[in-house]
């Protein structure tokens, strides 16, 4: 992988399928029902027009390398079908760079699954290393950094929740001052379920 660069020569970026904007309020609720255990303020939460459900973090990638996996996406992806997601619960999630996320979970599905290995197969053929152990797709309602005043609840609320993705998108995300920023860089539509 492509190391961080202060001169701006490599952006961080990460694949993700599109999710419907009905679902969006719901969980913008449940995230607001999160609320009353942030007793430090300690969540940046996300904002649900920037709710999307993660496949892939790729990392740092320079330039070429951003447009060597937006080919290969479109190679791989344009006759894959859009798959219907299933939202079951928020949980606690340990991400590689040490923040704790606040996700909805989705249902293992054999769809999802195969989308996620292909997804995995073809960013490894184009030479972006993901060592991702235990890695599972999920949509981040709000990130908590190590140091934090969070309670978990003894119970997390379940969902059952229900969104067709009907896109993958590679996404850059900036750091900004009220949370991640994400831009998309590459859209590949997936095939009609119908």
């Amino acid at each position: 992988m492509v190391a961080d660069s202060t001169d701006g020569s490599t952006i961080r970026t990460f694949f993700a399928l599109r999710l419907r904007d009905p679902i969006a309020r719901q969980l913008a609720n449940c995230a607001d029902s999160l609320a009353v255990y942030d007793k430090g303020v300690d969540v940046d939460w996300v904002e649900s027009d920037n709710y999307h459900l993660t496949l892939c973090f790729l990392g740092e990638l320079s330039f070429a390398k951003v447009e060597e996996i937006t080919l290969a996406a479109k190679k791989y992806l344009c006759a894959e079908p859009s798959l219907n997601i299933h939202l079951e619960g928020i949980e606690s999630y340990q991400s590689a760079s040490n923040w704790t996320l606040l996700v909805a979970k989705t249902s293992k599905t054999n769809e999802l699954d195969a989308l996620h290995n292909l997804v995995e197969t073809f960013v490894e053929q184009v030479g972006i290393s993901i060592p991702q152990q235990g890695f599972r797709p999920h949509i981040t309602l709000g990130r908590l950094p190590v140091s934090n005043k969070f309670i978990f609840p003894s119970v997390w609320p379940s969902l059952d929740l229900y969104s067709l993705a009907d896109a993958v998108v590679l996404f850059q995300s900036k750091t900004g001052g009220r949370g991640s920023v994400y831009t998309p860089l590459a859209t590949v539509e997936l095939q009609d379920l119908a």
